[in-house]
């Protein structure tokens, strides 16, 4: 008894849901979440020895991925360079808490996460203690 008025209820949400229609021409069309395309940004810059350089951008979308990609750095060119990302307000980049490495450049992501807010967020690049003249690099950004 229970499995056949469960039955009826689900028959009844269904057809409820379809609706009357007598248009046999109208074709079936779903619905998908809609999608936002990933905004790249590149910045460049010089680090002089024992200082650093950022970068603002806007995320547009809570809980978007957020990539990026010290893609060059030098001379020479395989200087390990510190990379962060944080928060940016009144001109001040405050890194997150595991949001830093030391690196040298290449092609994949050295930081990658999710920005769990919309907002303004920064991108650092540092010396770590090894420049003995100043650096110029290339960062690039992927976010939502």
């Amino acid at each position: 008894m229970r499995v056949r008025l469960r039955l009826a209820v689900l028959v009844s949400a269904l057809a409820i849901g379809c609706g009357q229609t007598t248009d046999t021409t109208s074709s079936t069309t779903s619905t998908t979440a809609p999608t936002t395309a990933p905004t790249t940004e590149n910045f460049t810059g010089t680090v002089a020895v024992g200082g650093s350089d950022v970068h603002p951008f806007n995320v547009l979308l809570a809980n978007g991925q957020l990539n990026i990609i010290l893609t060059a750095a030098g001379p020479p060119p395989t200087i390990q360079m510190g990379l962060a990302v944080g928060t940016y307000s009144a001109s001040t980049c405050t890194i997150f808490q595991n949001g830093s490495v030391t690196t040298a450049a290449g092609a994949t992501a050295q930081l990658a996460g999710t920005a769990v807010n919309a907002g303004t967020y920064c991108v650092q690049v540092s010396d770590v203690g090894n420049q003995s003249a100043p650096v110029t690099y290339a960062v690039t950004v992927i976010h939502y």
